[in-house]
């Protein structure tokens, strides 16, 4: 059964969600913004999974089916802990008749609904998941240095797999690349990357680093010492606004950028 949404607002979106009877929803914690009466809220500690967040029916019952999915359930947690996501997650589901739960991320953007058929997962940056179907399956996706805790600055990637729908969210505006289209490989701000397809390559690459033109970038340039490579044949999803940028507006506005032209390495401050 299709999930009904629909993608509303400008400058800060929101996704308003149908529900039929006895369709469910998760979300993130703190992504939740309204619902009618006849929906149900449900707190979890896990999502849905192969290994935690599906009832163990059959032979795999029992006691057996309980252990392993208690098991799988403290290993999903752990994987969120140390990813520094919510240890949470937030079930809808109508009872007697349709029903409606509204959504949204944290920061000024766009939204998008990500249709996964089964074949194809799709692999999103940690800030950017907002809500999915209970059909969806959802992970953590440590892969050592290239896509782990550090991937590069931070970089933690969630992995999404199954049938039906995943909203995610970013900051400022979308634009959709394929590095095919572009000789295979696109280099980009670590801030940058939203979602990209299974089958793009994920990595981060020092730039210069710390000869005379690698300080240049850092120093006076604001990029830091690292690019993130995306290689490959798939869709790739980048945003216009990344959250230190947007971090470093609001401290300027508020007066408490006090650097100097030459940003923080070199930085004066009155006292």
């Amino acid at each position: 059964m299709t999930l009904k949404q629909e993608i509303v607002g400008n400058a800060m979106q929101m996704a308003v969600v149908n529900l039929h009877p006895g369709q469910t929803v998760y979300c993130e914690a703190g992504k939740f913004l309204f619902k009618t009466t006849n929906v149900t809220m449900e707190t979890r500690l896990s999502g849905p999974s192969d290994n935690g967040g599906r009832q163990q029916n059959g032979p795999g019952g029992g006691m057996g089916g309980m252990l392993r999915q208690a098991m799988g359930t403290a290993m999903q947690v752990g994987q969120r802990m140390l990813a520094g996501e919510s240890l949470a997650f937030q079930y809808f589901t109508a009872r007697g008749g349709e029903g409606t739960v509204g959504f949204a991320g944290v920061l000024p953007g766009e939204m998008r609904a990500l249709e996964l058929d089964g074949t194809r997962a799709w692999f999103a940056e940690k800030d950017a998941f907002v809500a999915a179907e209970s059909t969806v399956d959802f992970g953590i996706a440590f892969q050592g240095g290239r896509t782990g805790t550090s991937g590069g600055e931070g970089f933690v990637l969630e992995k999404f797999t199954g049938r039906g729908t995943v909203i995610i969210a970013g900051a400022g505006n979308f634009i959709d690349l394929n590095p095919a289209d572009f000789g295979g490989r696109i280099e980009v701000d670590t801030g940058c990357v939203v979602a990209f397809e299974e089958g793009i390559q994920y990595g981060v690459q020092r730039v210069g680093g710390l000869d005379r033109q690698g300080i240049m970038n850092a120093v006076f340039g604001g990029e830091g010492l690292s690019l993130a490579t995306l290689e490959g044949d798939g869709r790739v999803i980048l945003q216009s606004l990344t959250i230190e940028s947007l971090a470093g507006a609001l401290k300027k506005a508020q007066g408490g950028d006090k650097q100097g032209p030459t940003g923080g390495l070199f930085s004066t401050h009155a006292g």
